[in-house]
């Protein structure tokens, strides 16, 4: 990698695009601060998800490119957030430092359900405990920003969970070269 050196002289400091290898690729803010991780859903309909870990312990909820609704490019009509008569994730209201009033939530517990224009309605999961923060709005207006930006205005949710248990599903669940090896085996066991 080149590295470009600016000069002083002076008072005079060279333009700013003379300060910089143009060349040079830099990683994304989502591969900067985040650490990605993978959650295989083994069922038929492999509800796979991609979990961002910050340092600051939120995870972002994503669909991993093996979720069918990624792997297949769908089209989603529609995003019910209403989980069941008395649980309407919209209706998560936070506050305080310690996120008061968030609903609680485990592995399995449904985020919303997508409704693709082929008929297929898909559960999307939490993928690990702890508190809903934010449920991403933007989605009611586009849903189909969870195949077009997955990892950024796609997002699914935010969970807050416990220090012992971020740290611990950090360690547990899948990196990136796991991930991509089981959904090699996945998929040759089903051919």
């Amino acid at each position: 990698m080149e590295t470009v050196n600016c000069e002083i002289l002076g008072n005079k400091v060279d333009p700013i695009e003379k300060c910089y290898n143009k060349n040079e690729i830099h990683p994304s803010v989502i591969d900067r601060y985040y650490t990605k991780r993978y959650v295989l859903d083994n069922g038929h309909k492999h509800g796979d998800y991609c979990i961002l870990f910050h340092s600051n312990r939120i995870c972002v909820i994503t669909l991993a490119p093996s979720h069918p609704i990624r792997r297949y490019g769908k089209t989603v009509e529609n995003l019910d957030f209403q989980i069941s008569t008395s649980v309407d994730r919209l209706d998560n209201r936070v506050s305080g430092k310690s996120k008061r009033g968030a609903q609680k939530l485990d592995v399995n517990s449904a985020l919303c359900f997508a409704k693709c224009s082929d008929g297929e309605v898909y559960k999307i999961c939490a993928g690990v405990p702890g508190k809903l923060v934010e449920i991403n709005e933007n989605l009611l207006e586009n849903p189909n920003l969870l195949v077009e930006h997955p990892e950024t205005r796609g997002f699914v949710a935010i969970v807050l969970p416990s220090i012992p248990t971020s740290e611990r599903f950090k360690d547990e669940l899948m990196n990136y070269e796991q991930y991509v090896e089981a959904v090699r085996k996945r998929e040759g066991a089903e051919k």
